[in-house]
């Protein structure tokens, strides 16, 4: 295989959509496993949509993933630049020179006539696709358009013959020319369209290989003709680039997973505390499988298997419910205990953290740290799971406390208070023996007898394990907190 050369090319509008990081993903693992290169470039010419903002957060999002790129913008490269709406030259000239050539003419027709013309073909039966009125105007008639005021587009002038290409996914397709039109690549106005400056940027670039998605496989074989004819006037070095058109990502209902979609956003994952090794392992599972049995691998290992040819064709559906629990994974299996305190700092500060700044206490959690890894799936999990040792008081879930807190409750705190009160050692073990003992005094087993003082001492029925949660905490808040859960049951 020659050098690749790949492209990533997002719109800076709105938050990244996991669809469009799975195209990323696949880019760059298509990239790395081949020694190639990635090239990023944005598709910014579309002024009223299009902003600073938006490419500010792309490319920190990007950077977030890991997903690097080896051209494009902060890391520059011999084709700079790599913002599209600073390329206008470059398309105003390769738009000259299509319509020098003969591949490109200038269009008249309103968009009202477009319209009917496609409504009547459609009522007789035909295909409904640009009808080529004005292939061939001769010069009266461009003179009469004029003065109507009429302002022309740009067409290409497509082929009359099929079109055929082997996709690296689908294998081969084959477009009949009454299917693939001739389509507009400058607007009245002069800007550029899509259908324009991603074939030139391609061509300028060196780009060997197109992997995007499904919904783009239609414009396909319009692209491949222009390829051709931009060889022909001699943009770029001349090779259609090969193609990989990659399966839809659908959400509930069996439907694309749309920007709309609250499970859609990025931002969503990434403010919840997924890691991006576990977003991007799911990501990747969405048309592509590392092995039948491994559901769970990390980027080193998708680079060194990645193979386009076994990109699945068929939508895949995105499952949050797995999504969270690969994450969980990673958490749990991949991550050094050290690694994880790193990692879940954000979350034990301002302003996730429901606690003062100075009240958090980095050895305590430290302590915590190995068991509380086993059970949160997302890092924002931390902050419920913890926030009992830098409260002052507990967060009290009230479902909790009616749940725990039935009739003779207090007698079985009392007797476990009296038990822990006088322990010599303040460590899980002895701990446990406690409150075991209090429990049998009342013909409790252990689970039935520590409920209250967990809901007493953390809030929750539900937690990390109560007897090292208790060590940590230490002695003296834990009885307090016992003692005050006594006062609420008395009043």
């Amino acid at each position: 295989m020659t050098e690749v050369r790949v492209r990533f090319c997002p719109s800076p509008t709105g938050d990244p959509h996991v669809g469009l990081v799975r195209t990323a993903l696949f880019n760059w693992a298509f990239a790395r496993h081949h020694g190639g290169t990635l090239v990023l470039r944005i598709e910014d010419t579309d002024a009223a949509r299009d902003s600073e903002e938006s490419y500010r957060a792309l490319l920190d999002s990007l950077r977030w993933l890991g997903l690097d790129w080896d051209e494009g913008p902060e890391v520059g490269g011999p084709h700079a630049p790599y913002r599209q709406s600073q390329r206008m030259d470059v398309y105003a000239d390769v738009a000259a020179r299509l319509l020098a050539a003969g591949h490109a003419y200038h269009c008249y027709c309103t968009p009202e006539e477009l319209a009917t013309r496609r409504e009547a073909a459609r009522a007789a039966g035909r295909p409904s696709g640009y009808d080529g009125a004005c292939r061939a105007l001769n010069e009266e008639q461009v003179a009469a358009y004029r003065a109507e005021g009429r302002e022309p587009i740009v067409r290409f002038r497509m082929p009359d013959t099929e079109i055929s290409f082997t996709d690296l996914v689908r294998g081969e397709l084959t477009f009949a020319p009454e299917n693939v039109t001739d389509y507009g690549i400058v607007r009245a106005s002069g800007a550029p369209l899509y259908t324009l400056v991603n074939p030139v940027d391609d061509a300028l670039m060196g780009i060997t290989h197109v992997l995007r998605g499904e919904d783009l496989l239609s414009s396909t074989p319009r692209q491949i003709a222009l390829y051709r004819a931009l060889a022909e006037i001699g943009v770029g070095a001349g090779a259609v680039p090969a193609f990989g058109h990659l399966p839809y990502v659908m959400g509930e209902g069996n439907k694309k997973l749309s920007k709309r979609d609250p499970q859609s956003s990025l931002n969503r994952y990434r403010e919840a505390g997924f890691l991006p090794e576990g977003l991007l392992n799911y990501l990747a599972l969405l048309g592509w499988s590392l092995a039948e049995d491994r559901d769970v691998f990390g980027l080193d290992e998708l680079v060194a298997a990645f193979d386009i040819a076994a990109v699945n064709a068929n939508p895949a559906r995105f499952d949050l419910k797995k999504c969270e629990a690969i994450n969980a994974t990673h958490i749990r299996e991949r991550l050094t205990v050290e690694q994880f305190v790193e990692a879940c700092q954000p979350w034990l500060r301002a302003p996730h953290a429901p606690w003062r700044p100075e009240d958090y206490d980095p050895a305590a959690f430290a302590a915590l740290a190995p068991l509380a890894q086993t059970r949160v799936t997302v890092l924002s999990d931390i902050t419920a799971n913890v926030d009992f040792l830098f409260l002052p008081e507990p967060a009290f879930d009230e479902a909790s406390w009616a749940k725990a807190m039935k009739p003779g409750a207090d007698a079985v705190l009392t007797s476990i208070r009296k038990g822990l009160a006088e322990l010599d050692s303040w460590t899980a073990e002895p701990l446990k023996e406690a409150v075991l003992a209090a429990g049998e005094a009342h013909g409790l087993k252990l689970g039935k007898a520590q409920a209250p003082l967990r809901v007493a001492v953390t809030g929750r029925t539900v937690g990390l394990p109560l007897f090292e949660s208790l060590e940590v905490l230490g002695r003296e808040r834990t009885l307090a907190r016992v003692d005050a859960a006594l006062s609420r049951l008395a009043g």
